[in-house]
Parts: structure tokens; sequence; C-alpha cells
């Protein structure tokens, strides 16, 4: 029997078709034993590696701290107390001692024998006079009570200057109200041989001069020093150029650590009241009158 060849070659065909069909639907992922697998393409697309790190969380920026407002270079602000004062005794000693460029320079120490063999009565306890005052340095005069001066009518001589030129170098601390209160060269009673009597103190040289030469003089008595303060000469007072400021007196070049009521004029004594804005560092001394 003869066969037909055309049944071969439609055979082929049909394999030829069933084969196409099984890899398609291989590829498509239905071949046995892969449903279910992950996406392995996927898996690695969203898996950090382990070079990446996880993203940080934005943090807060610190908040800057206020700077501090510097000090005025100039003005009444810049003063020592500034307007409202209010400074201790320590801070005021401190200020004193930042504007003389330093601590101050001791003085002279005072000698407690020499000051009990003057008649100054000093309290073995405290090391002062009833009156809060330290021994006087060897060679200088002890303070005499005015209740127990005895006052002369011999008439003796001595020089009076009252001075303020130290306010020129610090105007911008003065009032300005005051500015023209201060003489060009700062001297308000020029350097002068004035008379007092025995058994006076500079206090009563300097009210009765300055009653004469009609310049301004206010005072207060302190029972507790047992004299008169100076408050202002020539209508300039202490603190008017800041906390530190203020009228003190000088005799023979020394400060005397006790008040001008209590001191006692000799003939030829030479006594200038300057007014001081730094505690008298800037003036040669520490004492206030």
């Amino acid at each position: 029997m003869k066969r037909n060849p055309l049944n071969w070659k439609h055979l082929l065909a049909a394999l030829g078709v069933v084969l196409v069909l099984a890899l398609a639907f291989w590829a498509g992922g239905a071949a046995p034993g892969t449903e279910g697998l992950p996406d392995q393409t996927a898996s690695l697309q969203t898996e950090p590696t382990a070079q990446e790190s996880p993203a940080e969380e934005p943090q807060e920026a610190p908040e800057p701290e206020p700077e501090e407002e510097p000090a005025p270079e100039s003005g009444l602000e810049s003063r020592p107390g500034g307007t409202q004062g209010g400074m201790t005794a320590q801070e005021k000693e401190e200020a004193a001692n930042q504007l003389a460029g330093g601590s101050s320079a001791p003085g002279q120490k005072g000698d407690k024998e020499y000051s009990s063999l003057q008649g100054m009565p000093i309290d073995p306890a405290t090391g002062k006079d009833p009156y809060g005052t330290q021994p006087v340095p060897e060679g200088k005069p002890v303070p005499v009570e005015p209740q127990e001066a005895e006052v002369t009518d011999q008439a003796l001589t001595c020089t009076l200057t009252v001075r303020c030129d130290s306010i020129l170098a610090h105007m911008d601390w003065l009032d300005p109200e005051k500015a023209e209160l201060v003489p060009a060269d700062g001297v308000l009673f020029p350097t002068a041989t004035v008379t007092f009597y025995e058994g006076e103190s500079v206090f009563h040289v300097l009210q009765r001069e300055m009653k004469k030469a009609g310049i301004h003089l206010e005072f207060t008595n302190t029972p507790i020093y047992n004299s008169a303060y100076i408050e202002g000469i020539g209508n300039l007072y202490e603190y008017d150029c800041g906390e530190l400021s203020g009228w003190m007196y000088q005799v023979n070049g020394w400060f005397p650590n006790y008040g001008c009521s209590r001191y006692p004029l000799q003939a030829g004594d030479n006594v200038q009241w300057v007014y001081t804005c730094d505690l008298g560092l800037d003036v040669g001394g520490r004492t206030a009158a």
C-alpha cells in the first residue's frame, strides 16, 4: 500500500505548535514548582544593600543664644553705676581698680602704737577709735573731735585750693546740664593763702572761704563719723560722674582717713579739695571726705 506523505507534514506542524505553546507556558511562570515564589527582580530592587543606611530623621537646628549687649562706650550709661546706681562696696572697689588699670597700690599703713601715744583712743577689740577710724601713719596728726577742739583768736595762715579737673577727662559721664559748671581748667578756687584761727579744722576754712568767694557748698553732719561730710561744691555733687565720684581732701599731700571736721590745721598747711571720678585713684588717694 502506498503511504501519503502529507500526513507526516501535518503531524510535524502540530508538534511545532504544541512546543511553542509549552515554552510560552513555562516562560509565563506557570511551570510546575514556580507558583507562589517571590519576584526576585522586585526583591532586588526594594531591599537595601549592606552599604545603604536608613534615612536619618531631620534634626531641629539649635536656637541661637541671645547675644549680650556690649557696654556703652560713652554717655551717662557708660559711667560706673550707669544712671541707676546701686553698686555694692565690693563692686565699687572692683570697678575703681579696673578703671585704674589694676589693683590699687597700698596706702600708708597706720601705726597703732604711734596713734595711741598721740592720744588717739584705740579699742583693742576693733583696732579702731570710737568713730571707726583706723590708726594714722607715723608722723601724721591724729583726729581731734570738734567738741573738744579749743579755738583761739590767734590768726594763722594756710593755702587752700578747690579743683575738679578730673571731670574734664569724663565729661561724657557728667549730666549735660552741669557741663557749664566745670571751669575750662577745672579749678573752682585757685590756690590762695587764707587765714584761720588756732584750733580750727579743715572744714572751718573751707566753709568760710567758699562763703566769701560766693561758691556754693553743701554738707551734712554725720554723727557716726563725728564730722561734716562734703556733698557738693560749686553745685558739683558726689555721684555726678558715677558712683565712684565725690569730693576728697588732702593736707600736705596726704589724704586723711577721717573727716574734715576732725583735722586740726597747722600754720603753713597746704589744703586741697579735689573731685574724684574713681574713688580717689585718679587723684592719688582713696579716703572720702
